[in-house]
Parts: structure tokens; C-alpha cells; sequence
């Protein structure tokens, strides 16, 4: 901070966080701490480039004033951004109760006799902030893409739910098909018991018709058993299936 006479400035040079083609401000506060209302002008060597508001103006005594500084959008860096431009703050005590209206280009003329306080400000190229990263910083254990497991054993990331559920649709599948395989070996082993079923019947009702022609003397009894009791035996495994 300056201290002045008359005011104090703070800051003492004017840093603009310099991008390229986008219009940057910084600002100025000035202090009077005398009991004078005292007038105030800004000039600046390249005032093409600055917007200065306001850029005179009036300080009540024990008060504070705040100076926008405005620079044009520019189209290329200087070299080693480094600035040439200056300003240069005069101050003035006015009469009591004056205003800005009242504020003369004469007030500010030395020549004249009047006591004109000054400071120069030079001009300061300042990197921009950085934005904030979108990913919070942590160690290696906890950006790594493995899932986290919890004390009871549950996954917490949603990767591994995610590879879990496609597992487990996978598996159903394989069972579904290891099922329909099953099923359709049954389904033949059952015909085919019925077919074996059917002509056992039928050879079991040619003896009987042979037998009958024959007087009892044709077809052996116990082939006639025999045949009874392996149909009896299909017919069992017949119900199980």
C-alpha cells in the first residue's frame, strides 16, 4: 500500500491474469484517511487498451474508493508477458462537500500552483488460475480401478456388480442349456423304453395266441413268465421316468 499525504493505494501495481482474446479487470482502493475531501484522477499511457472507472472522482475524508481497471481483449501475448503500460494516480484536496462534477482539469495542473500528489503504477502479467481438477487427488491405492471390498464381503464398485450380473447370466444360460440336454436325453430314454414296451406286448400276446392254438403243448411256460416279468420291469422304470 502507498501512504500518501492524501491517499493510500493498495495495491501498488495492477495484475491482470492475462488470457488471450477475453477483457480482464483488476482493481484499486483508495483510502483517505485525512479530514480534506480530496479529488482523484487516473491516467494511463495506452488508454486505447484500458477502461478505467471511475476515472476521477471524489473521497470523502475517512472513506474509501474502489478504481476498476479494465483491459481490451488482446490478440497476442507480448513477449516474455512482460508489460510496458503504467498509470499514474493524482490526488488533489477539493473543497468541502465537493463532488465529481465539480472535478476540473485544472485541479490537477501543478503549474497552477496546486499541490498535486502522485503515483505511478506499472503494469503486471500474472498466469491465470488453474480450474479445479474434476478428479480429487488421493493415493495410488485409491484411484485404482480395482474393486473395493467391504468387511462383509460385499463389492462396493459398480464395475464389479455390473461383471458379477453378467457372470451370473452367463452361468444361467449354460445351466439352462446343460438342463435342456438332460431333459431331452430322458425324453428318448422314456420312447424308447415305450417302444421296447409295446413290442414285448405285443410278442407277449403272439405267445399267448400261440399257446392257445397249440393246446399248451407249443410255447414252454416259463418263456411265457419270462416275458411277463420283463415287462413288468419296463413298466417300472417306465413310471420312474
Amino acid at each position: 500500500m502507498s501512504s500518501g499525504e492524501l491517499l493510500h493505494i493498495h495495491p501498488q501495481e495492477l495484475q491482470f491474469p492475462f488470457e488471450l482474446r477475453k477483457q480482464i479487470s483488476c482493481s484499486l482502493q483508495l483510502s483517505n484517511k485525512t479530514d480534506n475531501y480530496v479529488a482523484f484522477k487516473v491516467k494511463t499511457t495506452n488508454p486505447k487498451k484500458y477502461c478505467v472507472r471511475p476515472n476521477t472522482g471524489v473521497v470523502l475524508p475517512r472513506t474509501t474508493c474502489d478504481i476498476i481497471v479494465t483491459m481490451q481483449a488482446q490478440k497476442e501475448a507480448p513477449p516474455d508477458m512482460q508489460c510496458k503500460d503504467k498509470f499514474l494516480l493524482q490526488s488533489v484536496v477539493a473543497n468541502p462537500g465537493a463532488t465529481p462534477k465539480d472535478i476540473t482539469p485544472e485541479m490537477f495542473n501543478k503549474e497552477s500552483g496546486h499541490d498535486v500528489e502522485e503515483c505511478k503504477l506499472r503494469v503486471v502479467y500474472v498466469s491465470p488460475p488453474r480450474p479445479p481438477s474434476p478428479v480429487q487427488e488421493g493415493s495410488d491405492e485409491e484411484s485404482s480401478p480395482r474393486a473395493s471390498v467391504s468387511e462383509n464381503g460385499h463389492s462396493n464398485a459398480p464395475e464389479f456388480t455390473a461383471a458379477s450380473k453378467t457372470f451370473n447370466e452367463h452361468a444361467e444360460q449354460d445351466g439352462s442349456i446343460e438342463a435342456r440336454a438332460v431333459i431331452s436325453k430322458i425324453t428318448e430314454e422314456r420312447n424308447s423304453i415305450i417302444d421296447q414296451n409295446k413290442r414285448l406286448q405285443q410278442e407277449l400276446e403272439l405267445l399267448r395266441r400261440s399257446a392257445k392254438r397249440g393246446g399248451g403243448g407249443g410255447i414252454p411256460f416259463i418263456y411265457v413268465v419270462l416275458v411277463g416279468i420283463i415287462g413288468i420291469i419296463l413298466g417300472f422304470l417306465l413310471k420312474r421316468t
